[in-house]
């Protein structure tokens, strides 16, 4: 049974609204490219500053490359004056990109305390005038990604929906959290049924999401369109195709043997060093590599030594043999 029947986003229609979500330092053109490889409804570019962008600094621009495959694409601003925002929009959609989210639910504290993110939670009507000069910057269409609300003392998720659908949003994402909980608790999937009630426009539950069984208690939960993954796709980019098959009653997907998953970890290492140089590379890829080898057997003695490892034809050397003793223990073991 089709779980998740496709959506639309404006003149796009979303096939399958399983999404990778934008999390700055992890889902870079080397994680996107991987995730949409084994399948992903759409994927979102990390967060760019909207003064990155206009200013046109080098790590925007990573952040705004993107493979063919993802298209259509949906990239990510930040900011805190409509102004700079709508000229922002308007440098991504003359890139290429298909879709511009506005964040409004980043909780890190320096991007706060530039009242972006979350911070324009409690601050709705400078929310309000981001969104009318974002829309009205661009042709392309414009979602939003937001909170629960500031704290559980100003829920004003639904309230910000009503106002940003009205304004022209065409999707709406909602993590069941507050930004005070930054990441911490439990994500609130049962109350983004509320914004789900409040709008006409599509709207997906992201928080804590982590398996097929999440996805589909989330979407129980919040009576949600779709379904948004973050932190549950570390060192697991084939889990959104999983969810998706699930979701659309397909077979699931396996996960990928050990020597798939070698394999894998080499090609996105090698995509990183390739994108970033061979330093700011291997210090990015060390977080990558904890999370594909957690669990297997010593991980621990692998990251502990593979993490001092400054060059990276060492680390490929230190993989290599790392997963080749896995994959003989297994053959001992079968």
């Amino acid at each position: 049974m089709n779980r998740i029947p496709a959506i639309p986003i404006g003149p796009l229609t979303l096939d399958t609204p399983v999404i990778l979500a934008p999390m700055t330092g992890v889902t870079d053109r080397p994680f996107r490219t991987l995730v949409k490889r084994y399948g992903a409804g759409l994927t979102v570019t990390e967060m760019i500053a909207s003064e990155a962008m206009i200013r046109d600094t080098r790590q925007s621009r990573q952040k705004a490359a993107w493979d063919a495959s993802e298209e259509p694409v949906s990239m990510q601003l930040a900011g805190c004056e409509p102004e700079r925002m709508a000229e922002a929009a308007k440098l991504n959609e003359g890139l290429g990109a298909a879709i511009i989210d506005i964040n409004m639910g980043c909780p890190v504290k320096k991007v706060v305390n530039g009242h972006a993110g979350s911070a324009l939670m409690r601050e709705p009507d400078l929310a309000r005038r981001i969104i009318e000069a974002t829309v009205k910057a661009v042709k392309v269409p414009v979602t939003l990604k937001m909170r629960m609300g500031w704290d559980h003392g100003s829920l004003n998720a639904p309230e910000l929906a009503r106002v940003a659908a009205d304004l022209g949003i065409q999707l709406i994402t909602v993590h069941g959290r507050t930004r005070c909980q930054l990441y911490s608790g439990t994500a609130d999937w049962g109350f983004v049924r509320q914004v789900k009630d409040a709008v006409q426009v599509p709207v997906i539950v992201n928080g804590d999401i982590c398996s097929i069984a999440d996805a589909e208690a989330a979407l129980d939960q919040s009576g949600a369109d779709g379904v948004m993954i973050g932190r549950g796709a570390y060192g697991r980019p084939w889990l959104i195709a999983q969810v998706m098959a699930a979701l659309t009653g397909r077979p699931v997907p396996a996960d990928p043997t050990l020597a798939q998953q070698h394999d894998l970890v080499r090609e996105h290492y090698a995509m990183m060093i390739d994108l970033y140089g061979p330093v700011i590379g291997v210090n990015l890829a060390r977080k990558h590599l904890g999370w594909y080898t957690k669990g297997l057997h010593d991980s621990g003695t692998f990251r502990n030594a593979v993490n001092q490892l400054p060059d990276p034809v060492a680390v490929v050397s230190m993989i290599d043999r790392f997963f080749e003793s896995q994959m003989h223990a297994q053959a001992l073991a079968a």
